[in-house]
């Protein structure tokens, strides 16, 4: 019985968190979620943070422009073998 009276007051204090959210948001004249994503933040660029998504995307770039998959080989050719 406790299990239940603990989960129902969880279950009506998260109601109520997420409506006042929801009630701001529609009351503020731009109201909308913050972006909280770092590249947004315009402090985090200008210290030259990324976040880890658009680091391993210029990785991954960088990687492709140095790879010369024309060039690539699966049989390696030993001395002496035809």
């Amino acid at each position: 019985m406790n299990f239940l009276l603990v989960l129902g007051v969880a279950v009506v204090l998260m109601a109520i968190a997420f409506s006042g959210l929801a009630i701001k948001i529609l009351l503020e004249k731009k109201g909308e979620f913050p972006n909280l994503h770092i590249g947004a933040n315009e402090n985090m660029k200008a210290r030259g943070v990324t976040c880890a998504q658009t680091y391993d995307k210029m990785e991954q770039a960088a990687a492709r422009k140095e790879l010369s998959f024309k060039q690539l080989s699966l049989i390696k050719d030993e001395p002496g073998s035809c």
